[in-house]
């Protein structure tokens, strides 16, 4: 016996999507947008559209006669415009159909990037704080067609009725919610005044909000009252910066280093970037503010400016760019990419204006931005060129530009790492050296171009061997005399892989120094760990990979009075032990993490020394 669903929908026959609109919205309100403050924009959003579209059937209405007007008293929420509005047939196919916009329509299709809204779902959001939406309008594409009134519940149901014109006089749309309790934080009227200018300060039609108070004659509070600041005109160019930054200041709440202006016509982008003026931390990214056609789309839109760009914060209004269905983000297009490379552009014009005549400035925002403009110099060469002479870095000589460094140094040593500067510091300026701290982000590589800036400048990385080559040795008597200490002082250390020598060097304070690079103990414990994996596949392999280790040198300062006491000790165990100080000493003073066994030493040798002195004492 055939069913009568099978009866009515034969086997492989083309069947309808039903569509939970309960579940729908809350798909919306958990996935899609992230706040139910939205509602207010979509509607402000869809009555702009609706505008732009009445200037398309009507271009000699004047802009400043048709607008937008905002009613809340706390009992409901009302948005009106004076837009293209809808027939009967309008709202069947527009307001009915999930999915389906008006801006999509064959008559506007040709004007589709006049409009912000691209995806039809934003009257869902509505949902998010009232159970039913009441549409009243009236179309001006069709003058003499009736009045039509439209409700949709969150049930998914609706109805549909034609009105007198009388209902409406004028054409356009009214929306009107009637806010569920759990939504007054949303839709109390001090909320909607603030959303209204929060989502549309920059709009270029003119915004009014009502709340009841002031009678039904009065009219509403400007919600936008005056155009963009880069819109206006000014009396003076300094009378421009000055509104600039303080609309920047007001906005992010910081009073910027430098406002620069960003303009690009082929996407009808228009704005500011407000230099910060303090450091950020290296990889963070501010958003920005990015208005499409003057609605408020994101206040969080990192992908409008590249990566190296962290030491701004932009607020834009664009005509061409995309939002994302939720239209809280940009879309990445080609569009996209060419308006970050341009604005990159802008960022670089700004800093090169500021090299050029603006040293003051420029210092400034060196001293607050260094590492942000390392990273971009690192990629490209007109920064490069523009600023690494008046990049500060750490140096022998203290914080300084490489441009002074290098004019007081002929050969700038630059280091691996960090611990390794720390490790030669006070010892390689004592002996004259320059020496570049390398060992942070960007640095070491920048350094290394500096010859393509200052072609007479030479550098070269710090080993070993070249600090230690500018120790000076001391006399074949004192270094005979020292013989037995130093055989002692080698076999105590011979666990670490560590030589000894006796030299003398400034600061005679510094009773050591323990030349040793990251390299070489990567190395040595690579060596380690093959000798403990001897005769296995892991120890063949290390094997194959085996070189001579490179071995630590413990540097004895012979200008010490502790190291001239220390090397005359005749007692092998006491000069095993103060050996192991000095090397324990020396050990923290590079300012490396220590290894467990340097750990143990130290200490052993921290509590034999003490030892010894209570024996003798006793």
């Amino acid at each position: 016996m055939t069913s009568p669903d099978t009866a009515t929908n034969p086997a492989g026959a083309d069947r309808t999507f039903q569509v939970d609109l309960r579940g729908l919205v809350d798909l919306l309100s958990h996935h899609l947008y992230s706040s139910p403050r939205v509602y207010l924009r979509e509607l402000m959003q869809n009555a702009v559209d609706a505008l732009t579209a009445r200037h398309g059937v009507e271009p000699s209405a004047s802009a400043g006669t048709l607008g937008i007007r905002l009613y809340a008293d706390g009992s409901v929420v009302r948005v009106e415009d004076d837009g293209v509005g809808l027939t009967e047939a309008d709202v069947h196919t527009f307001l009915a159909t999930i999915g389906r916009s008006s801006k999509r329509a064959e008559q506007v299709a040709e004007q589709r990037a006049d409009f912000i809204g691209q995806f039809g779902i934003g009257l869902l959001s509505c949902f998010l704080v009232a159970d039913e939406i009441h549409v009243l309008s009236r179309s001006a594409r069709t003058p003499d067609a009736p009045a039509v009134e439209w409700r949709g519940r969150g049930d998914g149901s609706y109805t549909v009725r034609s009105l007198p014109a009388s209902a409406r006089p004028r054409p356009g749309t009214t929306v009107t919610l009637t806010p569920r309790a759990d939504a007054g934080e949303w839709t109390r009227p001090a909320q909607v005044h603030a959303l209204a200018r929060h989502f549309g300060s920059l709009l270029r039609h003119p915004v009014t909000f009502d709340d009841g108070t002031a009678g039904p004659d009065a009219p509403g509070a400007p919600v936008n009252p005056e155009p963009a600041p880069w819109a206006r005109t000014y009396p003076t160019p300094g009378a421009r910066s000055r509104a600039l930054a303080a609309y920047g200041e007001n906005v992010f709440g910081f009073t910027p280093l430098d406002t620069i202006e960003l303009d690009l016509p082929a996407v009808g982008l228009k704005g500011i970037a407000c230099v910060l003026p303090e450091a950020v931390p290296a990889g963070r990214r501010h958003g920005h503010r990015v208005h499409v056609k003057g609605m408020l789309l994101s206040e969080q839109a990192e992908e409008i400016l590249p990566d190296w760009a962290f030491f701004v914060r932009c607020v834009v209004d664009a005509e061409s760019l995309r939002p994302t269905a939720s239209r809280e983000s940009l879309y990445e297009d080609d569009t996209l990419a060419a308006v970050r490379d341009a604005l990159a552009e802008r960022l670089r014009a700004w800093i090169a204006r500021a090299a050029a005549s603006d040293p003051d400035l420029l210092g400034r925002f060196l001293q607050a931005h260094h590492l942000a403009v390392k990273s971009l110099a690192v990629h490209d060469d007109e920064i490069l060129r523009m600023l690494l002479p008046w990049l500060p870095f750490e140096t022998t000589d203290g914080h300084t530009t490489l441009d002074e460094f290098a004019r007081t140094h002929r050969t700038v040593l630059v280091t691996s790492t960090v611990e390794e500067f720390r490790q030669v510091a006070a010892i390689a300026s004592a002996a004259g050296l320059g020496v570049v701290n390398g060992g942070y982000t960007y640095d070491r590589e920048l350094v290394h171009r500096l010859p393509e800036i200052r072609p007479e400048a030479s550098v070269a990385d710090l080993d070993p061997a070249t600090l230690t080559a500018h120790l000076d040795p001391v006399d074949r008597e004192t270094e005979l005399a020292a013989a037995a200490y130093l055989a002692q002082a080698r076999d105590a250390l011979a666990v670490f892989d560590c030589d000894v020598a006796l030299r003398t060097f400034q600061p005679a304070s510094a009773p050591a120094l323990l030349v040793d690079s990251r390299e070489a103990r990567h190395e040595r414990t690579r060596s380690q760990l093959a000798r403990e994996q001897e005769g296995g596949l892991w120890g063949d392999i290390l094997g194959a990979l085996r070189q001579e280790a490179p071995r630590a040198q413990l540097i004895l300062n012979q200008l010490n009075p502790l190291v001239r006491t220390a090397v005359t000790i005749e007692e092998p165990e006491l000069a095993r032990t103060s050996a192991e100080a000095l090397y324990g000493q020396a050990a923290m003073l590079s300012r490396r993490p220590l290894r467990p066994a340097e750990s143990s030493l130290i200490n052993r040798s921290f509590l034999d020394l003490l030892a010894h002195a209570l024996r003798k004492d006793s």
